[in-house]
């Protein structure tokens, strides 16, 4: 699938819950759901600055596409990192870069989390963009 069609796949199953308490329970969910990560990855390299939680995010090209791996030390944080994983994660660099970050506030994530949770996805975003941005030429 592509970035846009993971977002509006995201967007479909947000519209089955009517109440904001639902959808944040949602996250959740998808949170518990979430792998986890290495210890060796649970490192300050890792981190993702700016998050409300601990945050890590370890991203890194397997068979020409960009991979990531994250976890985090809150269920709520754990569930975004896993929407954005789901969106981003298994894509070629070149797609990701080509993507619009701002086409996630289709999700409506602002009305379900908080300001300081909004701030962390901004960081986990810049990090995707970021590695993607240096991992472009790569095949």
């Amino acid at each position: 699938m592509t970035i846009q069609q993971e977002i509006q796949t995201l967007l479909s199953e947000f519209e089955l819950f009517d109440d904001v308490m639902d959808k944040y329970e949602y996250i959740i969910e998808l949170g518990k759901s979430l792998k986890g990560l290495e210890a060796r990855y649970k490192t300050d390299i890792y981190k993702v600055q700016g998050c409300q939680s601990q945050v890590w995010l370890h991203a890194f090209i397997e068979d020409g596409l960009v991979t990531i791996q994250a976890d985090g030390d809150a269920l709520i944080a754990k569930g975004l990192v896993a929407i954005l994983m789901r969106i981003y994660s298994q894509k070629s660099a070149q797609e990701i870069l080509k993507s619009n970050p701002d086409d996630l506030a289709l999700l409506g994530l602002s009305e379900i989390i908080s300001a300081g949770r909004q701030n962390g996805i901004a960081s986990m975003l810049r990090m995707i963009y970021l590695f993607a941005k240096e991992h472009s030429d790569e095949k």
